[in-house]
């Protein structure tokens, strides 16, 4: 299988990559750091499929469409997408952000996989045969202070992906909204904190997360199902991480 993973230059995306390839399938690496790319190539060469990269960046809609164009062209047919890339920017309280972390999740997160999705889409469908698997978060089913505009970025997600299954009904082609808890070994913190590798840290500190080869062992999983399973969504969280209990904010002006 002809396999597009974006984001692919660290964390899930880079785990998902190399998983796939390792597993014999072709698989389109992208991501914005060439040389991340050239390191993830060099890794991959002795897989039993292949490894091909492209620079993208998915909140560029032209660069998007020609790239797609070019991988189907010169690769061939897409057959499976990993909408991956993606990010988180600050734990701030909304009303104390800086505007153009909102603006960065919602190009990256919202609009670099409705640009991926659009571009590839319409192949698939004319060929009756695809696989589009959206990374969500569990931020997206359950708030949490802080979480804002990136915890709504990948509610959108969620639906985005439901959607999607209503439209193609009746096609050949799967949906997936695959939504992970609490992550760890992946540059997730360090690029909410801006380059704070204390506060990131942290946040792992005491824990035993996920990682980003749980999340690549899971796609090839979901990959490997029969092509009439179609699996909505799959949320996870490591047994560290469960759900927290309604805050109340009291105070003695309102005995």
């Amino acid at each position: 299988m002809i396999i597009l993973v974006t984001g692919a230059t660290a964390g899930f995306g880079r785990a998902i990559a190399l998983e796939l390839a390792a597993a014999g399938h072709t698989v389109i690496a992208s991501g914005r750091r060439r040389s991340r790319l050239d390191q993830l190539a060099a890794e991959a060469a002795d897989a039993a499929g292949t490894l091909v990269t492209r620079a993208l960046d998915v909140t560029r809609s032209l660069a998007v469409g020609e790239t797609i164009a070019e991988i189907e062209r010169n690769v061939g047919p897409i057959d499976i997408l990993v909408n991956n890339a993606g990010l988180a920017l600050g734990l701030a309280p909304a009303q104390s952000v800086e505007l153009d972390d909102w603006e960065n999740m919602v190009d990256t997160n919202i609009k670099g996989l409705l640009y991926c999705t659009h571009a590839v889409l319409p192949g698939m469908v004319r060929r009756d045969r695809g696989y589009i698997i959206n990374l969500g978060s569990v931020a997206g089913n359950y708030p949490y202070p802080g979480s804002h505009v990136y915890g709504a970025s990948k509610a959108f997600i969620h639906q985005f992906s439901r959607n999607l299954r209503a439209d193609l009904l009746g096609t050949r082609i799967r949906v997936t909204c695959l939504e992970p808890g609490l992550c760890g070994g992946t540059e997730f913190s360090l690029t909410r904190f801006k380059g704070d590798a204390d506060k990131a840290e942290a946040v792992y500190r005491g824990t035993k997360p996920l990682t980003a080869e749980d999340i690549a062992q899971l796609v090839a999983y979901l990959i490997g199902l029969p092509a009439h399973i179609n699996v909505n969504q799959m949320e996870l969280m490591p047994t560290c991480q469960a759900f927290g209990p309604f805050a109340v904010s009291r105070t003695r002006d309102m005995q």
